[in-house]
């Protein structure tokens, strides 16, 4: 029997064998064994026979849906081993298993099930709820992290904001200082949030004072602060009416590279003008003019508060030097002289608007225009560049810096997209681009086509297919007027890039307000895009252009004394921007 079954075997080569059979769990890895070459097999025959008579063979499923096509190896594949031990076959020594338990024990652990149910209670703002839990974690002396600590720290800090003059819910706050207080005492390491949530606090019991020295013990434990680190004593201080200790903390944060932005420069406006300091309320409306441009209707009160109080009218120059105010000026770029408060006597303050040339309607001043120095240009197209690779694949955007190279610069970007949906958000139309681009090629200095920036979908797809706009892309694709965004990119890096860095107009009706703008920043971007983004309008003939003003939208001084605030009000083509005009009604003279 053994020879017999050593001939009917010898010509199948031990592999195939495999294939075409499943034997039982206890047969199959001795199998294995003997059939790595046809000499073992044919060895161990009496074992096979023996393996056979004892082990029947399974038959093979037929159901390609519930049956692998081999079974065998796939067994194989899943140990990932290539020993012929039998034993190794059994055993995975990676221990999978044992993962899975350290996992499971780490997602029943006391402190995971504390994190968890503390999240739920963030989310729902349930300071009562959090506060029992953190009563139970201490009597079952849970370890708490810096982690489970900011959450509670968080959480008496929000229910502090809605503590009134009163003093109510006061334990609220002594809760919270328990807390942090407890942090210590278990030698739990603070983080940036830690002291932020806890300046909080300090605010709230109204002691500005803990709050800034709390953002001092940031800086000593080696921690940055943030801006919502100083806000709770910069606002406390300003809210008390403390000016000089408000001036402290807002050297502290310029000491630190922490920018004010306009909450913060406003609450400093403010206290300035209630402490009748007129020296800085001119220095906080010019950081306004250079962080913010322009103010909220809040910050216009502000403002309109301090041009319409006592103090305003009796400070200011009746005669000064106006060649230095000139010189002052042109050395500002235009816009501002930063000498000083000229002219004596009442403010007279009113809410008008520019006319297109930038003439105020209220008192006839012009507007000026103000420079962008080239370098600043040089440097955000760089660092827009440097943004957009780490956004989009680099590889795709500098091949795009490499065609611009050869083919610009250019007179004129178009945001295609943007204008072929310009006059029906459901229906592209490629001829109104071209009437833009026509128009706009009669406008540049060169008489050079714009480039006309497309997604690569809009360039071969759909109406792109029609004869006409076949023509009309070959067209400027032979001119060096086109190019077509790779699929899978965000087209507003190309458009915005290709304009900056070629130092010329942007054809668009994007308001450019959404996250990839904000990531630019709030101080050269808003310039730039005042003074190079040509808006379109729908009209008769299709399309008309509305140019950029020729004048710059930001707080401007003039060199007669008079000061124009542009509000955020009516930021669009049918509602002209509301400005705050402010004059002296007398005593304006020079020598």
């Amino acid at each position: 029997m053994v020879k017999d079954l050593h001939l009917k075997y010898r010509q199948i080569p031990p592999r195939m064998l495999l294939h075409m059979t499943s034997l039982s769990a206890k047969a199959s890895p001795l199998l294995l064994f003997f059939s790595k070459n046809s000499s073992s097999l044919c060895f161990h025959l009496r074992s096979l026979n023996y393996l056979f008579h004892y082990c029947p063979l399974i038959p093979v499923s037929n159901n390609a849906k519930t049956q692998p096509k081999y079974p065998f190896l796939m067994a194989r594949k899943r140990t990932h081993f290539s020993t012929t031990s039998a034993e190794a076959l059994v055993q995975d020594p990676r221990d999978s298993g044992a993962r899975r338990s350290r996992k499971k024990l780490l997602r029943e652990s006391p402190e995971m099930i504390l994190r968890v149910k503390l999240e739920q209670c963030s989310k729902s703002v349930d300071l009562a709820e959090a506060l029992r839990l953190y009563d139970e974690a201490i009597i079952h002396n849970v370890q708490l992290n810096v982690y489970h600590y900011n959450v509670l720290l968080y959480l008496c800090s929000t229910k502090s904001d809605c503590i009134g003059e009163d003093g109510r819910d006061v334990l609220t706050l002594e809760r919270g200082f328990e807390i942090f207080e407890r942090m210590g005492i278990d030698k739990v390491v603070p983080n940036e949030a830690t002291f932020t949530n806890v300046s909080r606090l300090a605010a709230a019991k109204n002691d500005p004072e803990r709050a800034f020295n709390l953002v001092k013990k940031m800086k000593a434990n080696g921690i940055v602060p943030k801006l919502r680190s100083y806000g709770p004593a910069l606002f406390g201080f300003c809210k008390k009416g403390m000016a000089d200790e408000a001036y402290e903390v807002d050297s502290h944060m310029m000491d630190n590279m922490v920018l004010a932005e306009e909450s913060e420069l406003s609450a400093l406006l403010k206290v300035s003008s209630a402490a009748e300091r007129e020296e800085k309320v001119y220095e906080m409306l010019h950081r306004l003019r250079a962080a913010v441009r322009q103010v909220s209707e809040d910050t216009t009160v502000v403002v309109e508060d301090w041009f319409g109080s006592k103090r305003a009218a009796e400070i200011g120059l009746e005669k000064w030097d106006s060649e230095r105010v000139k010189k002052g000026i042109v050395e500002g770029g235009g816009g501002w002289h930063g000498q000083g408060w000229l002219g004596t006597g009442k403010w007279r303050l009113v809410r008008t608007s520019m006319t297109n040339t930038g003439v105020c309607q209220s008192c006839g001043q012009k507007l000026d225009c103000i420079d962008i120095d080239p370098r600043e240009t040089d440097k955000f197209a760089k660092c827009l560049a440097d943004l957009a690779c780490q956004k989009e694949a680099r590889k795709d955007f500098v091949q795009f810096q490499e065609w611009l190279q050869r083919h610009g610069p250019f007179d004129a970007v178009v945001d295609g997209a943007n204008l072929g949906l310009a006059t029906n958000q459901h229906v592209f139309t490629f001829s109104q681009i071209n009437r833009v681009v026509k128009e706009i090629c009669q406008l540049s200095p060169s008489k050079k086509l714009p480039l006309v920036i497309l997604h690569q979908s809009r360039v071969t797809g759909g109406p792109a297919q029609h004869p006409n706009n076949k023509r009309l892309l070959e067209s400027w694709k032979r001119a060096g007027a086109l190019y077509a965004t790779p699929l899978g990119s965000n087209d507003d890096w190309y458009w915005l890039y290709a304009a900056v860095s070629s130092k010329c107009l942007l054809v668009t009706n994007d308001e450019m307000r959404d996250h990839l703008f904000q990531l630019l920043g709030s101080s050269f971007f808003p310039r730039w895009k005042e003074k190079h983004q040509v808006r379109v309008k729908p009209s008769i003939n299709g399309l008309s252009l509305h140019m950029p003003p020729p004048y710059s939208i930001v707080i401007q001084e003039s060199e007669q004394g008079n000061w124009h605030v542009p509000t955020v009000t009516g930021d669009d083509l049918e509602i002209p921007r509301q400005w705050l005009c402010a004059t002296r009604i007398k005593g304006r003279n020079s020598y």
